[in-house]
């Protein structure tokens, strides 16, 4: 049997967009000196060491994001703590875009998400810092 999916994820992403702050890559990029704004990576960690990162970004994997966030988690982390701006990204900006939504509605506060996501970090010319992988052995 053909399960009937009622919404496509494009759907779910446009949805997202409409109710989230959306940041170009190329203001992103003036943010990133800016230590009131922290950038989230939450691409899967295998992402990291092949396409590199965005210098000084806090990873933080989209399937433990919502734990984290969470001060009532045994996963949350000290970093979603403080008083700043949380500006999201993933390789191409949909799986931010859910991202970002769920954790406005979580009370996370000021949060935005990069439009085009790394991919379009690169094509305005981020800086990218090259990432170890911890499972190859050197």
């Amino acid at each position: 049997m053909t399960q009937n999916i009622k919404i496509g994820v494009k759907q779910l992403v446009e949805e997202a967009k409409a109710e989230i702050e959306e940041i170009s890559a190329e203001d992103a990029i003036g943010l990133l000196d800016d230590d009131n704004v922290v950038i989230v990576d939450i691409r899967d960690v295998r992402e990291l060491p092949r396409d590199g990162k965005i210098p000084g970004s806090f990873h933080a994997p989209r399937g433990m994001l919502e734990f984290w966030i969470d001060p009532g988690s045994p996963y949350f982390k000290d970093m979603f703590a403080q008083d700043r701006k949380f500006v999201f990204h993933c390789a191409t900006g949909w799986r931010s875009a859910l991202a970002t939504q769920i954790v406005q509605k979580m009370g996370l506060k000021p949060v935005a998400h990069i439009e085009g996501g790394f991919t379009g970090w690169k094509k305005a010319g981020g800086p990218v810092e090259e990432v170890d992988a911890p499972w190859k052995q050197k």
